[in-house]
């Protein structure tokens, strides 16, 4: 006989997953007047996005340091909601600082878009001209691009697709594998070309954007307000608490099998996990109908998150970008004592983040902590001298799905063929990369496909950023012409 969980076992909706994408989505439904339940089965809310106190340092950490952009509109409508966006300290003065044997510091001029970083570029003493011009066809390209053309060019390697477009290769290393690397996850020459031109199309396309990061722990700026959210709207986060299967009643979703043979049944069913969490929560009939068929065709991105406690101050940089190399471990670096205000006048606690970590997979935490340093050293040299407090290593399985060829043609709706189960996370069909924006825009479409299936519909999802100046009046006339 089944176990009971607790007096109320039937709610209104049940969510799979308590990260951004799932308490995101609960707290839209909460906020409609539904009763939600949230599974979470690891003990600390926040998905891959969380925070927790530090035991040596006491500090509270992220799993891996992120970023955030200006023009997140859906990530910043939760954190308005939650009443945590004042909690964000935007990146002044300049765009990043990389670095390439020296420091290049890249800022935004006051042109229209796709110019605002042109003057910076031209500036950039590791390229030649040459090579600078060699990426004018790419960036027409971008401009031009449709959703249409993103699912053409996903058939195709972003490597591949710029040689053919006559972009050299000494631009192709220093500017496209960066930028596949740091914001894809993935290297140049398995990244799907319609991923990273729409990624590079959001980049040409807006006059002006900073990036933001916690003033807190990134799982502090949502999961205890959305969680609190929750709670007062009559619903609950259950946390240590597995879902095992997807109860199917009649033809439709009906609830939660959990792991400790407990029925939970729900009117709606949302599952905000990834796609290798997804497949196994399906009855096997159902895992081999489409979309879910492909699902093992998504494959993680894992990295390696690196944090130094110095025994004194470093920098008043707040994070720097290593360009792409074959001998890379890290590629971005935060010192978080010059972006968290509390942490201002102590000594540097510096994050790194080894990104698509199979290269220092089988390094030790010693190993992986003596590398960091090292090439923390390269752009702060006074960091070989100084000594280490502390460290700790997380190692990640999953950053986000790597944008393989072929993957933006499969990522699936919100809505599914199965009447009453819905999908939420970055890895739905957004139209954006896969990212915080794109998990939190996922899960108020999942929201909004409930809502219209419970007779109170509603429009939660920011529209897409509309793009500016000449990208966006080239994208414009396209579309006319079309």
């Amino acid at each position: 006989m089944a176990k009971v969980i607790a007096p109320r076992d039937e709610v209104d909706a049940v969510v799979i997953g308590g990260g951004i994408a799932g308490l995101a989505c609960a707290v839209a439904l909460t906020d409609a007047g539904l009763r939600v339940t949230v599974l979470e089965r690891e003990p600390i809310t926040g998905g891959r996005a969380r925070s927790w106190r530090d035991a040596a340092s006491g500090d509270v950490v992220d799993i891996g340091p992120h970023v955030l952009l200006s023009h997140y509109a859906n990530m910043l409508h939760l954190l308005e909601r939650l009443g945590t966006r004042g909690q964000v300290v935007w990146h002044a003065h300049k765009l990043i600082t990389l670095f390439d044997r020296h420091p290049i510091v890249m800022r935004l001029y006051r042109l229209p878009a796709p110019l605002p970083l042109v003057p910076s570029l031209l500036a950039t003493p590791s390229v030649s001209l040459r090579d600078k011009l060699s990426n004018a066809r790419v960036s027409w390209l971008a401009m031009r691009m449709s959703t249409d053309d993103v699912r053409r060019l996903d058939a195709v390697d972003a490597r591949t697709l710029l040689r053919a477009l006559g972009v050299t290769e000494r631009f192709i290393e220093w500017f496209w594998a960066s930028v596949a690397m740091t914001i894809e996850n993935v290297p140049l020459e398995r990244c799907s070309a319609g991923s990273l031109l729409r990624l590079y199309r959001h980049l040409i396309g807006h006059n002006a954007y900073r990036f933001g990061f916690p003033a807190i722990g990134l799982g502090e700026l949502f999961a205890p307000s959305a969680v609190a959210t929750i709670d007062a709207g009559g619903g609950r986060v259950l946390r240590e608490t597995e879902a095992r299967q997807v109860l199917i009643e009649n033809g439709r979703a009906a609830g939660v099998l959990l792991a400790n043979g407990a029925r939970l049944t729900a009117r709606f069913c949302i599952a905000a996990v990834p796609p290798q969490d997804l497949r196994p929560l399906l009855p096997e009939a159902l895992a081999a109908r489409e979309p879910f068929a492909r699902l093992p065709e998504f494959e993680p991105s894992p990295y390696i998150s690196t944090y130094l406690w110095f025994d004194r101050k470093l920098s008043s940089e707040q994070f720097w970008a290593r360009v792409w190399s074959p001998t890379n471990l890290n590629y971005d670096f935060y010192d978080l004592s010059n972006i968290r205000p509390a942490w201002a006048e102590r000594p540097s606690v510096i994050a790194a983040n080894i990104i698509y970590s199979h290269r220092a997979a089988a390094l030790s935490d010693d190993e992986i902590v003596r590398a960091t340093v090292a090439e923390a050293a390269e752009f702060l040299p006074w960091a070989a001298r100084a000594q280490i407090r502390h460290a700790r290593v997380h190692r990640i399985a999953l950053a986000k799905p790597c944008p393989l060829p072929g993957i933006e043609r499969l990522r699936p709706s919100a809505r599914t063929p199965l009447p009453g189960l819905y999908l939420a996370g970055d890895w739905l069909d957004t139209g954006l990369p896969m990212s915080m924006e794109s998990a939190v825009r996922g899960a108020y479409l999942a929201a909004e496909e409930v809502l219209r299936d419970a007779g109170r519909p509603r429009t939660l999802a920011r529209p897409l950023p509309a793009l500016d100046g000449i990208t966006g009046l080239v994208g414009r006339l396209r579309r006319r012409a079309a």
